[in-house]
């Protein structure tokens, strides 16, 4: 990536987009960090059904790798093959 430094108030601007479907995941909630400060992933909404929104969140947690570039309006991504989380992350916010 480039050397160009965010906030987390700049990255939950910018919608979160699949380059390999194409489909909007919108925008960041929340971020995970290792004990060095390192950025370990970032964690999106996911679908927004109304029922699963009564009962609970299923959030959608997106690997910093998987991360391909973050643009001036949207972060693309390439969720092919998604791994879960690590251990010790919430999968949800």
């Amino acid at each position: 990536m480039n050397n160009v430094e965010y906030t987390f108030c700049e990255l939950r601007e910018k919608e979160v987009v699949n380059v390999a479907d194409g489909k909007r995941l919108g925008h960041i909630v929340d971020a995970a960090f290792n004990v060095k400060g390192q950025i370990l992933g970032f964690i999106v909404p996911g679908e927004k059904k109304f029922i699963k929104n009564l009962t609970g969140n299923d959030s959608l947690y997106i690997p910093f790798n998987c991360v391909l570039k973050i643009g001036n309006d949207v972060i693309l991504v390439d969720l092919n093959n998604n791994p879960p989380p690590p251990p010790g992350i919430p999968p949800c916010c």
